[in-house]
């Protein structure tokens, strides 16, 4: 267990003057491929947990010397399952940070700390894998990005399901053209049916152990209640843009991965909480329409219905349709459109002649690979003729190739695969959608070069917040020119 002066905050001008000391150029230092990499964990939660068992089990360069939570038992069972007798445990991240040992950290706290945690340790000289979703509004997506160039950081995003090798199959058969010409994208809906919901919480003191101011953070201060921490974060605007943010960044990822598209031009959905009776405020069920230069994107959330949408994201052409993941490509029929009119009893004068064309497929179906759920390996998906141990397999596999990934490029300073600027992109598509919700269905256009709302002051005005004390400030000065 952390001893008195590692479990005690840090005060701010000790931070900040750590933060001046610790810059990239003079704290970190060079590594060879054959060097070990240290590596801390913040989060020790459902993903946090899986980080750390990842790096256990694949990952022999690597030592495991950190870890942070602000809940003291989580912090103890950390600590043990680390299994690293020199790792040291901390209840204050800015501590950690402080840590010379460590050269990357990964980020797996509640989504509203992605971005100020990445910053903070971008300033402190730290490589960073940081989990989706990347940010709750837009304008901290541009923070985190100033912020690893500005301290030259390596930076992963945790969208590991693009290193599905399908994807790369996907992008060469949407590049070559044989699908036509693209109309649409569909991405499955989301679902995790939590239906009826988990009640009410009143308010109450926080749980012995659980530093709740620090577990707000830069979000506003409210009254603790029992899912306003923990797990249950995600259905509360504050910390969290709900399923379209945390199960959405990953098929969007492995759209614009597959598609190369930069962004939309205007958004628009509709949805809310229907049908959950509880303290929540993120939808149950939301359905987006997003048009892209030439195209139409749709993707939704189901929270309380138990239909899932096995197909997964489908890129809809004139010549046939590509389903991402398994690859198949199911192809159009083309022949005389007159046989297509629906024959009735009787033909009257003047109607349509219809004659003996046989329709034929424009392009050569492909049976494709099984695949797996929305976006290409959506856990609890299902999907396709994969055995139970052949989807964890594939699904650490993943997991794996985005850490190797990062380790690497932290010893070659090359930039990764699954890197911060897809990653923005990707929450942008996100955040827009929920904006539009918020707004009570109103339509958002978009400029995807410039990342700004076009003439719609309210709209642009979501697209940032103002941090609570003393991290607004900390922000400002870490980020100043």
């Amino acid at each position: 267990m952390p001893n008195e002066g590692e479990s005690q905050p840090s005060t701010r001008r000790g931070f900040m003057s750590t933060m001046t000391a610790l810059t990239a150029a003079s704290y970190n230092r060079v590594l060879g491929a054959n060097d070990r990499v240290g590596i801390g964990f913040i989060g020790y939660g459902l993903i946090g947990k899986q980080h750390i068992t990842n790096f256990k089990k694949s990952f022999p360069d690597v030592d495991r010397v950190a870890i942070c939570d602000v809940y003291k038992p989580r912090l103890e069972e950390g600590l043990a399952y680390l299994e690293s007798p020199n790792a040291k445990a901390y209840s204050d991240f800015r501590q950690m940070y402080e840590n010379k040992d460590m050269d990357g950290v990964v980020v797996a706290s509640p989504d509203h700390w992605h971005a100020m945690l990445t910053i903070m340790a971008c300033a402190a000289g730290k490589d960073v894998y940081v989990e989706k979703p990347l940010t709750v509004f837009i304008d901290e997506g541009k923070w985190m990005l100033q912020a690893m160039r500005k301290y030259k950081r390596v930076v992963v995003v945790g969208t590991q399901r693009n290193h599905n090798p399908g994807h790369q199959v996907a992008k060469k058969i949407y590049e070559s053209g044989e699908l036509g010409k693209i109309q649409m994208v569909k991405i499955g809906a989301g679902v995790r049916n939590i239906y009826p919901g988990f009640g009410k919480t009143p308010v109450a003191d926080p749980p012995s152990g659980f530093d709740y101011d620090l577990w707000l953070g830069p979000a506003p201060k409210k009254p603790y209640q029992a899912h306003r921490g923990l797990y249950h974060f995600r259905w509360f605007w504050d910390y969290s843009g709900g399923q379209l943010t945390n199960l959405g960044a990953h098929s969007v990822a492995a759209f614009l991965l597959v598609t190369g598209a930069k962004g939309p031009t205007r958004v628009v959905s509709f949805g809310g909480r229907y049908t959950l009776e509880d303290d929540g405020e993120t939808p149950d069920l939301q359905e987006c329409i997003y048009e892209f230069p030439g195209f139409l994107l749709t993707m939704g959330v189901r929270e309380a219905n138990g239909l899932r949408d096995a197909t997964g994201s489908v890129i809809l052409g004139s010549k046939g349709n590509l389903v991402l993941g398994s690859n198949q490509v199911i192809p159009e029929m083309h022949g005389d459109p007159v046989n297509q009119i629906p024959r009735f009893v009787g033909h009257p004068t003047g109607g349509p002649v219809y004659n003996d064309t046989k329709p034929v497929p424009w392009i050569e179906a492909q049976a494709g690979t099984g695949g797996r759920g929305p976006g290409g390996g959506g856990r609890g998906q299902g999907g396709g003729g994969r055995g139970q141990a052949d989807f964890e397999s594939l699904e650490e596999q993943m997991f794996n190739a985005n850490k190797r990934d990062w380790i690497d490029c932290i010893k070659s300073r090359n930039k990764p695969f699954c890197d911060l600027e897809m990653g923005h992109r990707t929450a942008i598509i996100c955040n827009l959608g929920n904006m539009s919700l918020r707004l009570g269905g109103r339509a958002i256009r978009w400029d995807p070069d410039k990342e700004e709302v076009i003439g719609d002051k309210e709209a642009a005005a979501m697209c940032t917040k103002q941090y609570r004390a003393p991290w607004d400030g900390i922000l400002h000065r870490l980020l100043k020119a």
